[in-house]
Protein backbone atom coordinates (compact mmCIF):
# COMPACT_ATOMS: atom_id res chain seq x y z
CA UNK A 1 0.00 0.00 0.00
CA UNK A 2 1.16 3.50 -0.77
CA UNK A 3 2.12 5.44 1.91
CA UNK A 4 0.00 8.82 2.81
CA UNK A 5 1.11 11.90 1.61
CA UNK A 6 1.18 14.78 3.86
CA UNK A 7 2.33 18.48 3.51
CA UNK A 8 2.30 20.13 7.30
CA UNK A 9 1.36 24.23 7.84
CA UNK A 10 1.97 26.21 10.58
CA UNK A 11 3.87 29.54 11.27
CA UNK A 12 5.84 27.71 14.02
CA UNK A 13 9.19 26.07 12.79
CA UNK A 14 9.07 24.06 16.19
CA UNK A 15 5.64 22.58 15.44
CA UNK A 16 6.45 22.09 11.78
CA UNK A 17 9.26 19.79 13.12
CA UNK A 18 7.41 18.34 15.81
CA UNK A 19 4.06 17.51 13.88
CA UNK A 20 6.63 15.76 11.27
CA UNK A 21 8.38 13.73 13.61
CA UNK A 22 5.22 12.53 14.98
CA UNK A 23 3.45 11.51 11.98
CA UNK A 24 6.66 9.90 10.28
CA UNK A 25 7.12 7.92 13.28
CA UNK A 26 3.50 6.20 11.38
CA UNK A 27 5.01 4.35 8.53
CA UNK A 28 1.80 4.64 6.78
CA UNK A 29 2.75 8.18 6.54
CA UNK A 30 5.49 10.06 4.48
CA UNK A 31 5.73 13.86 5.01
CA UNK A 32 6.78 15.29 1.62
CA UNK A 33 7.33 19.17 2.72
CA UNK A 34 6.63 22.12 4.82
CA UNK A 35 4.35 25.12 4.56
CA UNK A 36 4.98 28.41 7.00
CA UNK A 37 1.61 30.00 6.50
CA UNK A 38 -1.60 29.73 3.94
CA UNK A 39 0.01 31.44 0.68
CA UNK A 40 3.06 29.50 1.10
CA UNK A 41 0.99 26.36 1.57
CA UNK A 42 -1.15 26.70 -1.65
CA UNK A 43 1.95 26.91 -3.72
CA UNK A 44 3.28 23.77 -2.28
CA UNK A 45 -0.07 21.94 -2.38
CA UNK A 46 -0.12 22.66 -6.41
CA UNK A 47 3.61 21.66 -7.15
CA UNK A 48 3.73 18.67 -4.65
CA UNK A 49 -0.16 17.49 -4.72
CA UNK A 50 -0.41 15.86 -1.01
CA UNK A 51 -3.11 13.39 0.09
CA UNK A 52 -3.33 15.41 3.54
CA UNK A 53 -2.60 18.76 4.62
CA UNK A 54 -2.23 19.44 8.50
CA UNK A 55 -3.09 22.91 8.45
CA UNK A 56 -2.72 25.03 11.51
CA UNK A 57 -5.80 28.04 11.97
CA UNK A 58 -4.03 31.13 13.61
CA UNK A 59 -1.25 31.85 10.82
CA UNK A 60 -0.24 35.44 9.45
CA UNK A 61 0.23 36.37 5.76
CA UNK A 62 -2.90 34.31 5.30
CA UNK A 63 -4.77 32.51 8.06
CA UNK A 64 -6.02 28.97 8.25
CA UNK A 65 -9.35 29.80 7.29
CA UNK A 66 -8.62 31.69 4.39
CA UNK A 67 -6.43 29.08 2.93
CA UNK A 68 -8.68 26.75 3.77
CA UNK A 69 -11.50 28.15 1.23
CA UNK A 70 -9.10 28.64 -1.19
CA UNK A 71 -7.62 25.34 -1.38
CA UNK A 72 -11.00 24.50 -1.89
CA UNK A 73 -12.15 26.45 -4.30
CA UNK A 74 -8.43 26.01 -6.33
CA UNK A 75 -6.84 22.75 -5.41
CA UNK A 76 -9.83 20.47 -3.45
CA UNK A 77 -7.39 18.32 -0.52
CA UNK A 78 -8.25 16.88 2.20
CA UNK A 79 -7.82 18.86 5.33
CA UNK A 80 -7.08 18.33 8.56
CA UNK A 81 -7.25 21.07 10.82
CA UNK A 82 -4.81 22.32 14.24
CA UNK A 83 -6.61 24.77 16.78
CA UNK A 84 -6.34 25.90 19.83
CA UNK A 85 -9.05 25.59 22.60
CA UNK A 86 -9.53 29.43 23.23
CA UNK A 87 -12.60 30.30 22.02
CA UNK A 88 -11.75 31.80 18.92
CA UNK A 89 -10.37 28.96 18.01
CA UNK A 90 -12.92 26.63 18.48
CA UNK A 91 -15.28 29.10 16.93
CA UNK A 92 -12.94 29.04 14.09
CA UNK A 93 -12.63 25.52 14.04
CA UNK A 94 -16.16 25.10 13.24
CA UNK A 95 -16.40 27.31 10.91
CA UNK A 96 -13.46 25.18 8.72
CA UNK A 97 -15.84 22.01 9.19
CA UNK A 98 -18.48 23.54 7.52
CA UNK A 99 -15.91 24.71 4.83
CA UNK A 100 -14.51 21.90 3.93
CA UNK A 101 -11.87 20.89 6.26
CA UNK A 102 -11.93 16.91 7.15
CA UNK A 103 -11.96 17.41 10.56
CA UNK A 104 -9.32 18.30 12.87
CA UNK A 105 -7.36 17.87 16.21
CA UNK A 106 -7.32 20.15 19.13
CA UNK A 107 -3.57 21.00 20.38
CA UNK A 108 -3.03 20.52 24.06
CA UNK A 109 -1.77 23.30 25.20
CA UNK A 110 -1.91 26.45 22.56
CA UNK A 111 -0.20 27.66 19.42
CA UNK A 112 3.19 26.05 20.91
CA UNK A 113 2.61 22.73 22.61
CA UNK A 114 5.13 20.96 23.67
CA UNK A 115 3.47 18.02 24.45
CA UNK A 116 1.83 16.98 21.50
CA UNK A 117 3.22 13.64 21.37
CA UNK A 118 0.28 13.16 24.27
CA UNK A 119 -2.40 13.36 20.95
CA UNK A 120 0.13 11.26 18.29
CA UNK A 121 -2.13 8.32 18.14
CA UNK A 122 -5.26 10.64 17.13
CA UNK A 123 -3.40 12.66 15.33
CA UNK A 124 -2.29 9.73 12.81
CA UNK A 125 -5.46 8.19 13.17
CA UNK A 126 -7.27 11.29 11.63
CA UNK A 127 -4.74 11.82 8.88
CA UNK A 128 -5.05 8.42 7.41
CA UNK A 129 -9.19 8.57 7.98
CA UNK A 130 -8.83 12.02 5.94
CA UNK A 131 -7.19 9.85 3.23
CA UNK A 132 -9.83 8.35 2.83
CA UNK A 133 -12.27 11.52 2.43
CA UNK A 134 -14.70 11.86 -0.74
CA UNK A 135 -12.48 15.13 -1.62
CA UNK A 136 -14.99 16.11 -4.57
CA UNK A 137 -17.75 16.03 -1.93
CA UNK A 138 -15.64 18.11 0.91
CA UNK A 139 -15.84 20.74 -2.75
CA UNK A 140 -18.85 20.49 -3.32
CA UNK A 141 -19.78 21.26 0.45
CA UNK A 142 -17.80 24.19 0.85
CA UNK A 143 -19.24 26.05 -2.61
CA UNK A 144 -23.13 26.06 -0.54
CA UNK A 145 -24.30 28.78 0.81
CA UNK A 146 -25.92 28.95 4.25
CA UNK A 147 -29.40 29.50 4.35
CA UNK A 148 -29.78 32.23 7.56
CA UNK A 149 -33.37 32.04 9.48
CA UNK A 150 -35.15 34.95 8.08
CA UNK A 151 -34.41 33.01 4.44
CA UNK A 152 -36.03 30.45 5.53
CA UNK A 153 -38.87 32.25 6.53
CA UNK A 154 -39.23 32.72 2.40
CA UNK A 155 -39.73 28.35 1.89
CA UNK A 156 -41.29 27.94 5.01
CA UNK A 157 -45.63 27.77 3.01
CA UNK A 158 -44.02 26.13 -0.10
CA UNK A 159 -41.53 23.34 2.51
CA UNK A 160 -45.05 22.85 4.37
CA UNK A 161 -46.90 21.63 1.63
CA UNK A 162 -43.79 19.26 0.53
CA UNK A 163 -43.87 17.66 4.17
CA UNK A 164 -47.39 17.14 3.84
CA UNK A 165 -47.40 15.17 0.38
CA UNK A 166 -44.29 13.41 2.11
CA UNK A 167 -46.46 12.33 4.90
CA UNK A 168 -49.59 11.21 2.65
CA UNK A 169 -47.19 9.23 0.48
CA UNK A 170 -45.88 7.09 3.53
CA UNK A 171 -47.51 5.26 5.43
CA UNK A 172 -47.77 5.64 9.23
CA UNK A 173 -45.42 3.56 10.55
CA UNK A 174 -46.53 3.42 14.50
CA UNK A 175 -49.09 4.57 15.47
CA UNK A 176 -50.06 6.32 19.55
CA UNK A 177 -46.55 6.18 20.56
CA UNK A 178 -44.45 9.43 20.80
CA UNK A 179 -41.13 9.41 17.94
CA UNK A 180 -37.69 10.38 18.85
CA UNK A 181 -34.71 10.99 16.44
CA UNK A 182 -31.44 9.72 17.00
CA UNK A 183 -28.29 10.54 14.86
CA UNK A 184 -24.89 9.09 14.97
CA UNK A 185 -21.92 10.68 13.01
CA UNK A 186 -18.31 11.14 12.84
CA UNK A 187 -16.06 12.42 10.20
CA UNK A 188 -17.58 14.81 7.85
CA UNK A 189 -20.38 15.28 10.45
CA UNK A 190 -20.63 18.85 11.27
CA UNK A 191 -21.24 19.63 7.70
CA UNK A 192 -23.64 16.53 7.51
CA UNK A 193 -25.70 17.72 10.65
CA UNK A 194 -26.12 21.38 9.24
CA UNK A 195 -27.93 19.95 5.93
CA UNK A 196 -29.97 17.55 8.04
CA UNK A 197 -30.95 20.34 10.87
CA UNK A 198 -31.31 23.21 8.95
CA UNK A 199 -33.95 21.26 6.28
CA UNK A 200 -36.44 20.18 9.91
CA UNK A 201 -39.02 22.31 10.94
CA UNK A 202 -38.81 24.44 14.49
CA UNK A 203 -42.55 22.32 15.18
CA UNK A 204 -41.05 18.91 14.87
CA UNK A 205 -42.86 16.48 16.36
CA UNK A 206 -39.93 14.89 18.07
CA UNK A 207 -36.94 15.61 20.23
CA UNK A 208 -33.82 15.22 18.88
CA UNK A 209 -30.71 13.19 20.17
CA UNK A 210 -26.88 13.90 18.62
CA UNK A 211 -23.19 11.74 19.28
CA UNK A 212 -21.01 13.74 16.65
CA UNK A 213 -17.85 12.87 17.78
CA UNK A 214 -15.56 15.32 19.06
CA UNK A 215 -13.36 16.07 21.85
CA UNK A 216 -14.25 18.21 24.79
CA UNK A 217 -15.53 22.32 24.74
CA UNK A 218 -16.34 21.73 20.65
CA UNK A 219 -19.34 20.39 20.75
CA UNK A 220 -20.30 23.46 22.25
CA UNK A 221 -19.42 25.81 19.65
CA UNK A 222 -20.74 23.57 17.10
CA UNK A 223 -23.95 23.22 18.31
CA UNK A 224 -24.11 27.45 18.68
CA UNK A 225 -23.09 27.69 15.34
CA UNK A 226 -25.63 25.31 13.71
CA UNK A 227 -28.72 26.95 16.30
CA UNK A 228 -27.86 30.54 14.43
CA UNK A 229 -28.72 28.72 11.26
CA UNK A 230 -31.55 26.13 12.27
CA UNK A 231 -35.42 26.84 12.38
CA UNK A 232 -35.04 23.76 15.19
CA UNK A 233 -33.26 24.94 18.79
CA UNK A 234 -29.92 23.45 18.74
CA UNK A 235 -27.82 22.71 21.82
CA UNK A 236 -25.33 21.02 23.81
CA UNK A 237 -26.65 18.67 26.12
CA UNK A 238 -26.39 18.91 29.71
CA UNK A 239 -26.95 16.45 32.65
CA UNK A 240 -30.67 16.39 34.02
CA UNK A 241 -32.63 18.25 31.44
CA UNK A 242 -35.91 17.34 30.09
CA UNK A 243 -35.86 16.51 26.77
CA UNK A 244 -38.42 18.15 24.50
CA UNK A 245 -39.84 18.10 20.96
CA UNK A 246 -38.25 20.33 18.20
CA UNK A 247 -34.79 20.76 19.77
CA UNK A 248 -31.75 19.11 18.92
CA UNK A 249 -29.21 18.09 21.43
CA UNK A 250 -25.91 17.14 20.94
CA UNK A 251 -23.45 15.12 22.86
CA UNK A 252 -20.56 17.11 24.86
CA UNK A 253 -17.46 15.93 23.99
CA UNK A 254 -15.84 13.52 26.33
CA UNK A 255 -19.34 12.48 28.13
CA UNK A 256 -21.57 9.45 26.95
CA UNK A 257 -25.21 10.47 26.19
CA UNK A 258 -27.71 8.41 27.83
CA UNK A 259 -30.78 8.96 28.75
CA UNK A 260 -33.65 8.38 31.85
CA UNK A 261 -36.87 8.36 32.53
CA UNK A 262 -38.49 10.72 34.89
CA UNK A 263 -41.86 10.29 35.82
CA UNK A 264 -43.50 10.52 32.00
CA UNK A 265 -40.52 12.79 31.03
CA UNK A 266 -36.86 12.24 29.32
CA UNK A 267 -34.39 13.21 30.77
CA UNK A 268 -30.65 13.87 29.56
CA UNK A 269 -27.75 11.41 31.57
CA UNK A 270 -24.36 11.98 30.90
CA UNK A 271 -21.15 9.91 32.19
CA UNK A 272 -17.62 9.57 31.94
CA UNK A 273 -17.44 5.95 31.66
CA UNK A 274 -15.06 4.15 30.15
CA UNK A 275 -14.60 4.05 26.02
CA UNK A 276 -16.72 2.16 23.32
CA UNK A 277 -14.42 1.55 20.71
CA UNK A 278 -12.74 4.28 20.92
CA UNK A 279 -15.07 7.12 21.61
CA UNK A 280 -16.71 9.31 24.74
CA UNK A 281 -19.25 10.29 23.14
CA UNK A 282 -20.39 6.66 21.31
CA UNK A 283 -22.98 6.45 18.92
CA UNK A 284 -23.81 2.84 20.11
CA UNK A 285 -24.21 3.71 23.97
CA UNK A 286 -26.89 6.54 23.03
CA UNK A 287 -28.89 3.95 21.08
CA UNK A 288 -28.96 1.43 23.22
CA UNK A 289 -29.93 3.47 26.08
CA UNK A 290 -32.72 4.89 24.07
CA UNK A 291 -33.60 1.13 22.80
CA UNK A 292 -34.50 0.83 26.78
CA UNK A 293 -37.38 3.11 26.75
CA UNK A 294 -40.19 1.13 25.82
CA UNK A 295 -43.16 3.40 24.85
CA UNK A 296 -41.35 5.16 22.30
CA UNK A 297 -41.14 4.98 18.26
CA UNK A 298 -37.25 5.64 17.46
CA UNK A 299 -35.70 6.89 14.31
CA UNK A 300 -31.99 6.01 13.83
CA UNK A 301 -29.76 8.16 11.72
CA UNK A 302 -26.01 7.14 10.59
CA UNK A 303 -24.22 9.39 8.92
CA UNK A 304 -20.71 10.24 7.36
CA UNK A 305 -17.53 8.71 9.65
CA UNK A 306 -14.87 6.04 9.99
CA UNK A 307 -15.36 3.24 11.81
CA UNK A 308 -18.26 1.08 12.79
CA UNK A 309 -20.02 2.72 15.96
CA UNK A 310 -23.73 2.73 15.74
CA UNK A 311 -24.07 -0.60 13.89
CA UNK A 312 -24.50 -2.82 17.45
CA UNK A 313 -26.78 0.32 18.77
CA UNK A 314 -28.85 -0.52 16.04
CA UNK A 315 -29.64 -4.08 16.55
CA UNK A 316 -30.49 -3.11 19.91
CA UNK A 317 -32.99 -0.58 19.04
CA UNK A 318 -34.21 -2.78 16.64
CA UNK A 319 -35.04 -5.60 19.14
CA UNK A 320 -36.59 -3.49 21.68
CA UNK A 321 -39.72 -1.76 20.12
CA UNK A 322 -40.64 -0.40 16.24
CA UNK A 323 -37.92 1.46 14.79
CA UNK A 324 -37.27 3.18 10.94
CA UNK A 325 -33.32 3.48 10.47
CA UNK A 326 -31.78 5.59 7.89
CA UNK A 327 -28.53 5.54 6.79
CA UNK A 328 -26.49 8.08 4.42
CA UNK A 329 -25.55 7.44 0.99
CA UNK A 330 -22.31 6.56 -0.02
CA UNK A 331 -22.31 9.23 -2.96
CA UNK A 332 -22.50 12.02 0.06
CA UNK A 333 -20.66 10.56 2.82
CA UNK A 334 -17.41 12.64 3.25
CA UNK A 335 -15.70 8.79 5.09
CA UNK A 336 -18.99 5.85 3.79
CA UNK A 337 -17.62 3.75 7.36
CA UNK A 338 -20.14 4.47 9.81
CA UNK A 339 -23.10 3.97 7.19
CA UNK A 340 -21.65 1.24 5.02
CA UNK A 341 -21.52 -0.95 8.63
CA UNK A 342 -25.24 0.60 9.61
CA UNK A 343 -25.98 -1.13 6.27
CA UNK A 344 -24.42 -4.61 6.71
CA UNK A 345 -26.73 -5.16 9.96
CA UNK A 346 -29.74 -5.23 7.23
CA UNK A 347 -31.45 -3.57 9.83
CA UNK A 348 -31.72 0.24 7.37
CA UNK A 349 -35.36 0.78 5.80
CA UNK A 350 -33.72 3.76 3.89
CA UNK A 351 -30.28 4.57 2.49
CA UNK A 352 -30.66 8.59 1.42
CA UNK A 353 -28.46 11.28 0.34
CA UNK A 354 -27.97 13.99 2.90
CA UNK A 355 -29.90 16.54 1.35
CA UNK A 356 -32.99 14.14 1.38
CA UNK A 357 -32.29 12.55 5.52
CA UNK A 358 -34.52 15.75 6.47
CA UNK A 359 -37.26 14.59 4.92
CA UNK A 360 -36.97 11.24 5.59
CA UNK A 361 -37.12 12.30 8.92
CA UNK A 362 -40.12 14.33 8.74
CA UNK A 363 -41.78 11.52 6.83
CA UNK A 364 -41.49 8.78 10.16
CA UNK A 365 -42.30 11.57 12.51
Amino acid sequence: MDKVKVLIVDDSAFMRKLISELLSEDNRIEIIGTARNGKDALMKIKSLNPDVVTLDVEMPVMDGLEALNRIMEECPTAVVMLSSTTKKGKDNTCIAMHSGAVDFIAKPSGAISLDMYKIKEELCEKVMAASFANVHKLQNNARNVERSPLEWKKYSKIEAKENNIIEKNINHWFHGNKKIVVIGTSTGGPRALQTVLTGLPGNLDAPILIVQHMPPSFTKSLADRLNSLCRIQVKEAEDGELIQKGIAYIAPGGYHFKVKQIGKSLAVELDQSELRNGHRPSVDVLFESVSEISDLAKIAVVMTGMGMDGSSGLAKLKANGPLKAIAESQETSIVFGMPKAAIATNLIDSIEDVDKIAKAIIGYC
